[in-house]
């Protein structure tokens, strides 16, 4: 191989494994013999996002994700100041603050991270829920709660993290003491619909009898109305039958004869037997 491309080779290669790229939303630290790398004044060598160069053989560099990281676990259990079991389910926003702590408490492993994150925020939840009632924690007073806890957990000095922000999702009572309450509200809402129902029932008895009262009392005055008005019918057709037989007594008689005769031979299967010289046959017998 010609002595004259050797170097460029040597140096290419050279800057190919010293060479490397930060990304965006990245950043870097630098080991030298499985010790961070430290500058003259003692401080962690911390890279940013682009291009950087590295001493061959010698220095490994740890590429570390510094966006806004989504800490969302399951719910967990808190004591409030009246000694009340909630169940709370929460998350936090969190971020890399200082790489070189960050990669020395959890050796660059975010699921650890994240573990030892979640343990010192559940403890900062756990005493600040424990000063509150439940009505302060789900009222207005919830921003406040969570304010002064991310306040207190704004950083976390020993892990390298800033904590960006903390929030409540869900609150819930356990199990076992929301089966107990919703036994209560049932027999609650039962009493008192069996005390509705009972009024309600009270009521209907009362308009039920003011009903059959006032039916009674208008049957009552039908029926006399009708038997004023039947009685003074009947006092009018007597007075207008004895009207009748003083203008004409015979006409009348004769009338009355005729009447008797209709009734009497209406049916067929009637029999009757009277002498036809009797009164019954007068008209009957009668040439005038």
């Amino acid at each position: 191989m010609n002595k004259f491309l050797i170097l460029p080779i040597v140096l290419f290669l050279a800057f190919i494994s010293s060479a490397f790229v930060v990304s965006e939303g990245q950043g870097a630290i630098v080991m030298q013999f499985s010790k961070v790398k430290r500058d003259a004044e003692g401080l962690p060598v911390v890279y940013p996002p682009g291009l950087h160069f590295k001493v061959p053989m010698i220095d490994s560099i740890r590429i570390l994700d510094t966006r806004i990281q989504t800490l969302d676990d399951n719910a967990d259990r808190f004591v409030t100041s009246e000694k009340k079991d909630l169940i709370i389910d929460s998350y936090v926003k969190w971020q890399i603050e200082d790489l070189s702590v960050y990669y020395l408490a959890t050796g660059g492993n975010k699921l650890q991270a994240e573990a030892l994150l979640k343990r010192k925020i559940n403890n900062g939840l756990r005493n600040e829920i424990g000063s509150h009632t439940i009505k302060e924690i789900v009222s207005g007073k919830r921003g406040e709660v969570m304010e002064t806890a991310l306040k207190r957990m704004a950083r976390s000095s020993e892990l390298g993290i800033k904590v960006v922000d903390v929030r409540i999702k869900k609150i819930n009572l356990p199990d076992e003491v929301s089966s107990s309450i919703y036994k209560r509200m049932r027999a609650e809402r039962q009493a008192v619909a069996r005390e509705h129902r009972s009024q309600g029932q009270e009521k209907s008895e009362v308009i039920r009898a003011n009903i059959d009262r006032k039916v009674s009392i208008m049957i009552a005055e039908a029926n006399r109305n009708g038997l004023e008005a039947r009685g003074a019918g009947d006092a009018q057709a007597s007075q207008i039958y004895a009207d009748s037989y003083s203008q004409d007594a015979g006409f009348f008689a004769f009338l009355r004869s005729m009447q008797a005769y209709e009734k009497s031979f209406s049916s067929k299967d009637d029999v009757m037997v009277l002498s036809p010289d009797s009164e019954f046959f007068k008209f009957m017998n009668s040439k005038d």
